[in-house]
């Protein structure tokens, strides 16, 4: 097996279990208050980064000045970027959160457009308005349900979850170039369960836990923290950033079929088509060529 198909593989998996984890939230904040299940799952991932780390000795060159960064690193993802998501999976059902991630890819560009100057198309710039759209279309065609009591609210809280997610990719950019993947993630969990920590004190922790949600939660701070991440930073070792951008597009579709198969989401006519003009719009507003020297890694969720 040639390093090239298992850093394929790697990504297929990796975008496997971030549509996924949209489930697992949506299960989990089914059974317990948001705040507590974010907390808890960090928490998981904070004790696995510790043992790793033990076993891994991640050499760590601090850089004077850094620590702004790294804190505003943490502070978009996972801080702002779980208020958001748990909240907005209240609201909406995981496979419409899942749709509007595909907005992701465009707004980094967008944001680099304004903040590094690097130029997008008119085509793109379309793109990003159909895409846009469909989103929106999406939103106002859901019927009210178990699944999505309140979609419009929960579509744009998630909106809201990538807006934060943006800011985070663009923090990476500078600081990935001085500290390994294995450390920012770690940190990342770190702060996370250290801000929502008096989030959770503050909400009604509940008397009975269903097994499933204990599950859930140990899946997203395990598998989908640890599993996802690991998977993706093997992967760009052996192909090119735009080449995993690439695969990023699947997360949408992943998150929509998990949804369908475990939770039973069914999509009326009217939200088909909006998905169809969220594809098309993300179609339009890809690269026509791959830039030289681009240096911000392809936007992840989850």
């Amino acid at each position: 097996m040639s390093d090239s198909f298992r850093a394929h593989l790697s990504l297929l998996i990796a975008m496997t279990l971030w549509g996924s984890s949209f489930v697992a939230l949506k299960i989990a904040v089914t059974d317990m208050p948001p705040m507590i299940v974010v907390f808890l799952r960090m928490l998981v991932a904070s004790m696995a980064f510790m043992v790793l780390a033990i076993w891994l000795r991640p050499r760590i060159q601090y850089q004077q000045g850094d620590w702004k960064y790294l804190l505003g690193m943490a502070f978009f993802e996972p801080c702002l970027y779980f208020l958001f998501e748990a909240k907005a999976l209240q609201y909406t059902s995981a496979g419409q959160a899942g749709m509007v991630t595909s907005l992701l890819p465009l707004m980094v560009a967008v944001a680099a457009f304004f903040i590094f100057k690097e130029r997008n198309t008119a085509k793109q710039w379309l793109g990003f308005l159909i895409a846009l759209s469909g989103v929106l279309w999406m939103s106002l065609s859901t019927q009210e349900s178990d699944q999505a009591s309140n979609a419009l609210l929960g579509n744009f809280l998630e909106l809201m979850a990538m807006v934060t997610a943006v800011g985070y990719t663009l923090l990476v950019k500078h600081l990935v170039q001085r500290y390994n993947a294995f450390v920012l993630t770690a940190l990342q969990s770190f702060m996370g369960a250290i801000f929502f920590l008096p989030w959770a004190l503050m909400s009604q922790w509940p008397t009975q836990v269903e097994l499933s949600t204990v599950a859930m939660i140990v899946y997203l701070g395990l598998v989908v923290t640890l599993g996802a991440y690991g998977l993706y930073n093997y992967s760009l070792q052996f192909v090119k950033t735009s080449t995993a951008a690439g695969y990023v597009n699947l997360l949408p579709v992943m998150s929509l079929l998990f949804s369908m198969l475990l939770l039973g989401e069914r999509l009326v006519i009217q939200q088909w088509l909006a998905i169809i003009i969220i594809f098309v719009g993300v179609y339009f507003s890809r690269e026509p060529k791959v830039l030289k020297n681009k240096e911000i890694p392809p936007a992840v969720t989850g």
